[in-house]
């Protein structure tokens, strides 16, 4: 069954770009009853290795706008290792599992407006860019750098947002430059260094069951590959509405449990 989940949330990555630890660290607490430290610092672990896969077909394709990747890490990779830094520090290991699932349903909820308002950001973003283009333009890269921070701290700490929130972010600020294509390759592999950093420090903190995060792999894998070649060539809008509106459901259970 570990599989079976691993090869659904790899193939719904695959497509969209979003979805993974948004849909899997739930699913191991609220299905698979995982303890929840464990379920992120897994899923973090997991997810670098199932977005490398995904990477691969979409740099091939060409569809990974790599300047973008660097300003994302840039921010999100410093940030992601001083938020680790706390979490030794703060002893976040011990916390009660309330606490981080609320956490983690609140993040779920941002994740999903992230992805319901998308289209509007892209809007925003557009008027922006084709308004005052030189000032838009001069803003990109201190943006880009900044929205990785916050990528990095809420990232590490509930495994959620990498896809969903990375996407909202990259429409706001590159509307014209990065296609749904290149929107998915270039978040996918921003995903890749960040997950990797964030789950080797859960791996260090104790928070990985190695034995699951290889099951869910023995899925996920070819699930994330077919995801990335379908996405290159069918339309992903219905599905991303459909997984914002299942995140909403979830973060409610996950925030009343």
């Amino acid at each position: 069954m570990h599989a079976v989940a691993g090869l659904l949330v790899g193939a719904i990555v695959g497509v969209t770009g979003v979805g993974g630890g948004a849909l899997m660290t739930p699913l191991l607490v609220m299905m698979f009853g995982v303890a929840p430290t464990t379920a992120v610092g897994t899923d973090l672990l997991y997810a670098s290795i199932t977005k490398s896969f995904g990477t691969a077909v979409h740099h091939k394709a060409g569809t990974v706008d790599w300047q973008v990747v660097r300003r994302l890490a840039l921010g999100s990779l410093p940030a992601a290792a001083l938020t680790l830094a706390w979490m030794h520090l703060a002893h976040i290991a011990q916390m009660r599992s309330g606490v981080i699932t609320v956490t983690l349903g609140a993040a779920l909820v941002i994740t999903a407006l992230g992805i319901l308002f998308k289209e509007r950001i892209h809007s925003l973003g557009t008027r922006l860019r084709l308004g005052d283009s030189a000032r838009f333009k001069a803003m990109q890269p201190g943006l880009t750098v900044a929205c990785g921070v916050l990528l990095g701290v809420m990232v590490t700490l509930t495994s959620v947002g990498a896809g969903a929130l990375g996407t909202a972010m990259l429409v706001y600020l590159y509307p014209l430059r990065l296609s749904a294509g290149r929107l998915v390759g270039t978040d996918l592999a921003h995903a890749i260094p960040l997950t990797l950093i964030a789950g080797l420090g859960h791996l260090a903190l104790g928070s990985v069951d190695l034995v699951l995060m290889v099951n869910l792999l023995a899925g996920s894998i070819p699930g994330v590959l077919a995801g990335s070649w379908i996405s290159t060539r069918a339309p992903v809008g219905p599905l991303r509405t459909v997984i914002a509106v299942v995140l909403l459901f979830v973060a409610w259970k996950m925030i009343t449990r």
